[in-house]
């Protein structure tokens, strides 16, 4: 089934999109993966207001009148240069609270396939320092120099190096 918003996104049967009630803030989240079953992450700026120098999936905040999958798809293509193809599965929603001052956010965080170079994402170098792509061998990276509790972008990978070793889960 193909968005509404987005005629070439595919969006898989049963995955759930969100409304947001007005005056809610709520971002969207990317967990892209390539064909060797690994998943991209790229790394903040230290001088990022919201969560410097944390790793992090694609993704950002919704802008006023945007539907998820419509920030999903520009977040996407800003931050990396690839093209939202297809949404396969809602990996969760989280609530959380930026040290920015903007007070409670919600998160919808997807699996999703893009179309482009994978192996030369456009990064943003003005918001990101770095990027790899995690599987089993080096996902404990994601949680170093976390808190305890910091451990969104970890979980989210994680979930989905899961699923794909289950197809039937998919």
């Amino acid at each position: 089934m193909a968005s509404d918003q987005h005629p070439d996104v595919l969006v898989d049967s049963g995955v759930e999109v969100p409304m947001p009630a007005d005056g809610e803030l709520w971002t969207v989240g990317a967990v892209i993966l390539n064909e060797q079953g690994r998943a991209f992450a790229q790394k903040r700026s230290p001088h990022r207001r919201l969560f410097p120098d944390y790793w992090d999936i694609v993704g950002g905040h919704v802008e006023p009148g945007e539907t998820l999958l419509a920030t999903l798809a520009r977040e996407v293509e800003e931050e990396t240069g690839w093209q939202l193809r297809r949404v396969r599965r809602l990996l969760g929603v989280t609530t959380w609270t930026g040290d920015d001052g903007d007070g409670l956010r919600h998160e919808a965080d997807y699996l999703v396939e893009v179309d482009g170079d994978l192996d030369h994402p456009a990064l943003e170098w003005s918001k990101h320092t770095a990027y790899d792509w995690f599987g089993p061998d080096n996902l404990p990276r994601l949680k170093e120099d976390r808190a305890s509790g910091e451990f969104l972008v970890h979980d989210l990978i994680a979930a989905a190096l899961q699923l794909q070793d289950r197809p039937d889960s998919l």
